[in-house]
This record gives structure tokens, sequence and C-alpha cells, in this order.
């Protein structure tokens, strides 16, 4: 996704209201030593309650989380909690959840180390992307820039014919401020950033870009939009013969072409240099080897037809999202992106992720059930003003992962891994 200039300006205006720009630049460029502040845990016995308890009680003490309600020690007393995220409720469906790191984060807003975590099924994913957590931290820590926010509703108009659609789109393209006005009034966290439109024959699109704060913001765009389009129908010199609040244009749960054109959700990218001696005692392997690998890997998402290039970025978010509270379906977006390996000059690996679409929230949706609640908790990710931090996070995450499998394959270890830890 290529920034225009003023979008750029905006984007770096979004940065620098959290901290000097000139300071956080200072702060990307410095490499932290490794300091072994906080305590980690064995990635063996894992279901051992002896072992369960330690880690149980080294999280609580490390974050100040209480865990009541994930580790069963409280029931959900009040069923209204549930209210606006189940219909028709019978029960739970308990996936287990597990955690992995500590997690060092250099960020724009994430900055320090945090135990994050990821609820999933599927055997040796905690492990790999616990493996990676400690080989990025013990390299200085992964640093991690949320870059520019933005989500989507796509409206369709359609008219009689493609004269009647110019007339409407002239008169549209003057009521921007109108638009503004309508968001204000409809929401206290939205905001409109952009519209733009498209015209296939007699139909036109329009793609209404906001932010939403620190909610992942679907509901709150599509409610935006639908008063727009409402004043819109009421007001316009030419009626539409019929309109749909989503025209499938949106990107919305998807993976499509627009994800490097534009941000959905947040487009946060991360970066770390792995040094030599890291890779061999810890990954088991060499840069030379993983570069090698992610080269051929690369070649063959291509041939594939896959869009963005990466490895396994759906593990990862998909087990944080469950764990957290996030829409699981817009994985489909979210798990689009880039990643690249190079060996550097001394030996080591450069590796960076880039997410244009990572569409999560810290506050509404599920992020305020009981388990949800205080996975966020856990990384200091709940509630207002938290968005950002929770999406670097996400992003170092997946970075781990993304060294993890690649050092797996390079090194010959990935099946004897899911052997081993898998059924």
């Amino acid at each position: 996704m290529a920034f225009s200039r003023q979008k750029t300006i905006k984007a770096l205006g979004q940065i620098s209201d959290i901290e000097d720009l000139d300071k956080i630049i200072d702060q990307l460029r410095s490499r932290d030593e490794f300091n072994d502040k906080k305590s980690s845990f064995s990635s063996k016995d894992f279901t051992n309650p002896e072992a369960w308890n330690d880690r149980v009680d080294l999280i609580i003490g490390e974050t100040n989380s209480t865990l009541d309600v994930l580790t069963n020690k409280k029931e959900i007393e009040d069923l209204s909690v549930l209210n606006g995220n189940i219909e028709n409720y019978i029960g739970m469906s308990r996936i287990p959840t597990g955690v992995i790191g500590p997690i060092t984060v250099n960020g724009t807003s994430a900055r320090g180390e945090f135990y994050v975590p990821m609820a999933t099924s599927e055997g040796a994913l905690i492990a790999s992307y616990h493996r990676g957590a400690k080989a990025t931290r013990i390299s200085g820590g992964i640093k991690s820039v949320c870059l520019s926010e933005g989500v989507q509703r796509a409206p369709l108009f359609r008219f009689d014919s493609i004269g009647d659609l110019g007339e409407f789109l002239v008169w549209l393209l003057a009521k921007e401020d109108s638009f503004h006005k309508i968001v204000a009034k409809t929401s206290r966290y939205a905001k409109l950033t952009d519209f733009k439109t498209n015209i296939e024959g007699n139909q036109l699109s329009i793609i209404f870009c906001y932010t939403t704060g620190d909610a992942s913001g679907q509901n709150m765009v599509t409610i935006c939009t639908e008063a727009i389009c409402h004043w819109i129908i009421e007001n316009a010199p030419i009626k539409p013969k019929s309109w749909f609040i989503e025209g499938n244009f949106s990107g919305d749960k998807k993976a499509t072409a627009q994800s490097f054109l534009n941000v959905r959700g947040k487009k946060v990218t991360a970066e770390i240099e792995i040094p030599q001696e890291v890779l061999t005692q810890v990954l088991k392997t060499k840069a030379g080897a993983v570069a090698e690998y992610w080269q051929a890997s690369t070649l063959g998402t291509v041939q594939s037809g896959s869009i963005g290039a990466q490895g396994h970025y759906a593990n990862g978010l998909a087990a944080i999202f469950i764990a957290t509270g996030q829409d699981v379906a817009c994985v489909s977006e979210a798990a689009v992106g880039i990643t690249r390996m190079e060996e550097i000059s001394n030996g080591g690996l450069y590796v960076s992720v880039t997410l244009p679409n990572l569409i999560v929230g810290t506050v509404g949706g599920g992020t305020v059930l009981p388990t949800q609640k205080e996975c966020l908790e856990m990384i200091d990710c709940f509630g207002q003003g938290k968005a950002r931090k929770f999406a670097e996070i996400c992003a170092a995450v997946v970075l781990s992962g993304e060294l993890s499998i690649a050092a797996a394959i390079a090194a010959g270890h990935f099946t004897s891994a899911h052997e081993k830890l898998g059924r």
C-alpha cells in the first residue's frame, strides 16, 4: 500500500500524538541488550498439574492478573454479560489457552515484555511461537510500529443508466462536509477520514473509510454508513433504483486484491535481527539455510496465487483472536501480509513482517467477555487507548511464529516437532 503525501503526513501525525517523533525514531534505531528481568518458564510438562500451577502463579505474579475465570476458579454467574455476543445461548465451547513469552516488544505504543495468551487445539503451535519469542527476546526484542488505521464500509447504489449515475456522483462529491457531520452525530468514536468511488456500468460503490478509536469497528462503521446512506437517499437530486449497505467491495472478512491498496484495521510492520549465536543455540540452524528456504517458499507462494507472501499468519492470529475476543472471521483479511528473511553480513538473520489488515480492538465486541477480558488484561491491552499497543504486540507474535516455523523447516525439524507434540 502506497501512501499519498497527505496520508503520510496524517499517519505520522497519529504516531507523534503518542510521543515525540524524533524520540520514537531514535528508539527504533537502538538495539536493546538482553535483560532477563522477567521469569520465563519451561516449554515442557505442558499438562502436568504442578507445572500448570507454577505457570499460572508466574503469570499472575508478573502481570497482576487474576485469571479466575480462565483457570476455572470462578464461573460466569451473570449471563447478561453475554448480551450482544451470542444468541440462543446454550453453553461454552472451551478451547485450551496457552501462553508464550515473555516476548520483548519495542514499539511506538507497545514497549516491554509480555506474556501473550493464545487459544488453540493445534499441538506444537504454542511451543513453536514460544520458541520464536525466546529467540527474539534474547536478540534484543522486536521493533513493531503501527503505521496507519482505517476501517471501510462500501455501500452499492444502482441506477437506470450511467448518465443518472454521473449526475448523482457530481452531486455526491460536494457533500463530504455533510457526511462528517452525520458521522459526528451518529458515533462518539468513529471519524470519517476519506471516501472513494468505483463505477461498474450503472453501479456505483462508495468506499467510506473511518477510524474507530480502540474498537475493531465493523458495527460502528456499518451504523455510520447507514446514516449517511439514508441522508443521501433523502437529499439526492436523482435517486438510485436500489441500494445495499455493503456491495462486497470493502474487503470485510476476505482476502482481496485491496489488501495492499488500503489499510483495513491497522497496518503494522515489525522487524528484528537475529544474531548467529541465537540461530545456532536456540533455533538450531543458520541464517543462510533459513534465507534460502524463505526465498524458495516465497516463489512457491507466488506460483500458488496467494495474496501476500507469508508462512502461517493465520495460526498465530486466530489463536490470539480467540483468546482476546476479536472477530475470528477477520483472520481472513488480517492474515494477509509479507514476510521477509535475509542473511546479513555478520552471519545473522534479518526478519520483518508487514500486516496491512490487522483488524483488532480492545473495547467492545467479545473483549468484554470474562476470559477474553482477563487475557487482554494479561498484556495490559484492555480498554481505551490500548488498540495500537495490542496491534504492535500481535505483529511481534506473528514475527516470532514466522521465524520459528522457517527455522524448523530449514533445519528439517518441522515433521518431528509435530510428531512429538501433535496428535
